[in-house]
């Protein structure tokens, strides 16, 4: 079976143990967890700052580490499964073990429990924390530092119904291959991390998701019998639809988060040779 190298932890010098026997590599080892320390860590195709963003992985969320050399990590995503190269600053030991998530678009870490203190970092939508306590209306970070106690949801607890709405809240932000944040995102980031706030686990990449999120419906040429939530592809493209009329999709066209009549993205996507819808999936 021919493996997927976008979540395959198998290079010809080295692989993951579980694969042993699997793939053929010189050495396998086993992966050592560790969690991301800085609020966006980019994960690249090369272990190059020059190399393609492929994703990114937030603040708090696990990864196992194969191979680090020359200031790079090798890692897998335990999340979603993919495989490529972060900035080995960005990696702390052991699991996150996160109790609560950020679930507005950005929450800034201060110095003390003082929104005039001094601002540590800034975490984005979706970013797993460790809280030990709380101090008045803030939350004390067992990694230090202090977050607005109402920008959090306890994990336990975190599943939002509406994922589309949590889409919504991501309008106007701009588009970026491979970003997962508001400060820049993609069409299958989007999906993701929504879904991932409403309990819904999905994979990276639209081929991906298309494969694997939802039943197909059949697609006529009146485009009905839709509905709020539906997932709309293209090859290399996906949209949700806000309404049965309306995608809300990240796209290079308005290179940002933005609404408009499904209709008009089919047609305009088609007129610039990027095709025609390859299916409609429903949650």
């Amino acid at each position: 079976m021919k493996r997927d190298p976008r979540l395959t932890p198998a290079r010809p010098d080295l692989a993951a143990a579980h694969l042993r026997g699997e793939v053929e590599a010189a050495r396998y080892v086993a992966g050592r967890p560790m969690h991301v320390r800085v609020g966006i860590a980019d994960l690249r195709r090369e272990p190059s700052a020059s190399a393609r963003l492929d994703t990114q992985a937030l603040y708090g969320e696990e990864v196992l580490l194969y191979d680090q050399r020359d200031g790079w990590a090798w890692v897998q995503l335990v999340g979603d499964g993919y495989v490529g190269y972060l900035a080995a600053d960005v990696l702390a030991e052991g699991p996150s073990k996160a109790t609560h998530r950020i679930f507005v678009n950005r929450s800034f870490v201060y110095s003390a429990a003082d929104i005039k203190s001094l601002v540590l970092a800034a975490l984005p939508f979706g970013a797993r924390v460790n809280v030990e306590d709380e101090e008045g209306a803030f939350a004390r970070l067992a990694d230090g530092g202090f977050v607005f106690a109402l920008h959090l949801k306890p994990t336990a607890e975190e599943k939002q119904n509406d994922f589309v709405a949590v889409a919504k809240g991501f309008l106007g932000s701009p588009y970026l291959w491979g970003g997962k944040s508001s400060l820049g995102i993609d069409c299958s980031g989007l999906v993701q991390i929504t879904l991932a706030a409403a309990g819904l686990a999905a994979p990276r990449d639209t081929d991906l998701q298309e494969r694997a999120l939802g039943s197909p419906l059949p697609i006529d040429g009146k485009l009905e019998n839709l509905r709020r939530g539906d997932l709309v592809f293209w090859k290399g493209h996906v949209g949700i639809l806000r309404d049965p009329q309306t995608l809300l999709h990240a796209n290079a066209h308005h290179m940002a988060v933005t609404c408009e009549p499904l209709v008009e993205v089919r047609d305009r996507v088609r007129r610039s040779g990027g095709g025609v819808i390859t299916s409609i999936r429903r949650l």
